[in-house]
């Protein structure tokens, strides 16, 4: 059996180019009348975690949970992008021994990993392959992540970052407030603006319970 394994972080954020990488890989359909015009092929079980962020380790997501049910020796776990599965070298590991004591093989379709047939596999050349690759890609990120805060920090001290602007602002974030006043809920003004309900909630920061009043608009 061809076990299938998606991933994405946020609710804004789409399946769609994994889903793409797998139907190359024969493993989806493309199919009408389905969701996003995809179907797993025969023979194969899929499982996706939308909107589950990475900070959660493998084992612990929900459609993993589904996989353990489900798995059996011979079978393989398949995932489009390394990174959608594991979030640093401890959950690769995890997921490595999850595999090898279920007889389970494992197996990436992009990057640098995906020309091993078993990442799973329990010999000590795709264990030192896995660990140069995964620790070289977890220090490209640390590094990226420290230059993206020290040049926010250089432009704070130079009066030049102000972050990203307010989805909701000037006679805009007005009317949301006098609208929000009347009685119209925050799900309602996020439809009617055609924002999140979060960037509403910033606009109303201050109007919330425990966050002061608004004063009535004048006549």
């Amino acid at each position: 059996m061809q076990i299938v394994y998606s991933r994405v972080s946020t609710a804004t954020q789409s399946l769609l180019r994994q889903r793409h990488i797998l139907t190359e890989a024969g493993l989806l359909v493309r199919t009408e009348g389905v969701a996003e015009g995809f179907r797993p092929a025969d023979g194969v079980l899929l499982f996706e975690d939308p909107a589950t962020t990475s900070k959660i380790s493998a084992l612990d997501r929900p459609a993993f949970g589904k996989i353990a049910a489900k798995a059996h020796p011979g079978d393989t776990l398949t995932v489009s992008e390394l990174f959608r599965l594991c979030r640093d070298l401890l959950d690769i590991h995890a997921v490595r021994n999850w595999c090898q004591a279920r007889g389970v093989a494992l197996r990436v379709l992009s990057g640098p990993l995906s020309n091993f047939h078993d990442l799973a596999a329990n010999d000590a050349t795709t264990a030192v392959i896995i660990n140069v690759i995964t620790a070289v890609g977890q220090f490209q990120r640390d590094i990226q992540n420290e230059l993206t805060v020290e040049g926010i920090a250089a432009a704070e001290a130079e009066g030049r970052y102000r972050g990203r602007p307010p989805a909701l602002d000037g006679d805009r974030r007005e009317d949301v407030r006098a609208a929000f006043h009347e009685g119209t809920s925050i799900a309602a003004l996020a439809r009617a603006q055609g924002v999140s309900r979060a960037a509403v909630r910033t606009a109303l920061a201050d109007l919330l319970p425990g966050q002061g009043v608004l004063p009535r608009p004048s006549a």
